[in-house]
């Protein structure tokens, strides 16, 4: 493989756009995040896999499905009442002529707009300060103006936790070998923690390319005791009622690539992604998550043969752990009247170190090979 493409983000696959909406301040702390596809649409496959998701649309992403292509897929915080932001991306594309055509006028047509949402409800103080049809609208503006997408605390991730740590949006890609492009963007929001339970390290730190962050290290011992202390996994008490204790999670995402793939293959391509998802994060995919990816193809490329499509699903997961480690790393630690969440960083600032100089040589410390 070779290394991320120019923006190591979701951008790079050619044809995708990403727009995102933030909202925080006056009982807010949401958000929403839109990818655009091509005019033409994109093809698109889901695997849903938490046990509490709240999502759109994502039937027609079956393979036995009749529709074909879809224009726009959102990930949006506010639960179920922020599934109204995509009623604002679809309006907002119908009017400029973009969808399903079903009539002979202009904008006689349905865009098709999957959207998966997380739980972030009241964390900026106000239940229902949610993102709303509005919103929807305004993150396809902010996607067509077509700037390198933010990562941390932005969109879909400015009210996001991972464990009591803060959360964010993530985003990494890659160039294999042959010219095709795969990247991930994800957005963090999990009861399970991210961190190892014997170090304080981020989980699959391993798995990250030196263009993503700068080295990450064990953290040091006082450091890593305050790091596993925030990141310890969140659950219901057994001494409390349930209902009292209403768990603020899920992690949604989407996979993509520039090589022609079918419905069926980008639901593959969905299916790895949550193999990278359960290499940063444990546990995963609990009853109490909604733990939802989308696999989407631009076909900007041809069809892969079986190795070359072998190497794409293998670089979904590495691109997911990365995705979801870069958004640890980019959140900044918030807080509201609704309560604190730290920054990975805050607790633990000696786990970011510094890769060795490529062009200083070997230093006499290092064994040589």
């Amino acid at each position: 493989m070779s290394g991320p493409g120019p923006s190591n983000s979701l951008t790079d696959v050619e044809g995708l756009r990403v727009g995102h909406v933030t909202m925080a301040g006056d009982g807010y702390l949401t958000g929403t995040t839109v990818v655009l596809g091509p005019d033409a649409g994109m093809v698109a496959g889901a695997d849903v896999r938490g046990g509490a998701p709240g999502t759109r649309e994502t039937d027609l992403l079956d393979p036995s499905a009749a529709m074909e292509r879809i224009n726009a897929i959102v990930l949006t915080g506010g639960s179920a009442f922020g599934l109204a932001a995509a009623d604002g991306v679809a309006n907002e594309l119908a009017d400029r002529g973009i969808g399903f055509r079903v009539g002979s006028g202009d904008r006689e047509v349905v865009p098709i707009v999957p959207a998966a949402v997380l739980f972030d409800l009241g964390r900026g103080g106000t239940f229902r300060a949610t993102p709303d049809a509005e919103t929807g609208r305004l993150a396809v503006r902010a996607a067509l103006a077509g700037s390198t997408p933010e990562q941390g605390c932005v969109g879909a991730g400015t009210g996001a936790a991972v464990a009591h740590l803060k959360g964010g949006v993530g985003t990494a890609s890659i160039v294999l070998d042959d010219g095709t492009t795969v990247a991930a963007l994800v957005v963090v929001n999990a009861i399970g923690s991210p961190v190892d339970p014997l170090t304080g390290a981020l989980s699959g730190a391993r798995l990250l390319h030196r263009d993503d962050v700068d080295a990450l290290i064990v953290p040091a011992a006082e450091e890593s005791a305050a790091v596993l202390e925030a990141a310890r996994p969140r659950g219901p008490v057994r001494d409390q009622p349930f209902d009292a204790q209403v768990l603020k999670n899920t992690t949604v995402g989407v996979i993509a690539t520039d090589a022609t793939l079918t419905k069926a293959q980008c639901r593959k391509l969905a299916g790895i992604g949550h193999d990278g998802l359960a290499r940063t994060v444990n546990p995963v995919h609990t009853l109490l998550d909604g733990d939802s990816l989308f696999g989407l193809s631009t076909e900007r490329r041809p069809p892969p043969d079986p190795v070359d499509l072998h190497e794409i699903l293998c670089a979904a997961g590495d691109l997911v752990s990365r995705a979801v480690i870069r958004a640890i790393l980019a959140a900044t630690g918030t807080r509201t009247e609704a309560g604190y969440w730290p920054a990975y960083t805050d607790l633990a600032p000696s786990a970011v170190g510094r890769y060795p100089d490529p062009s200083q040589g070997i230093s006499e410390t290092e064994e040589q090979p």
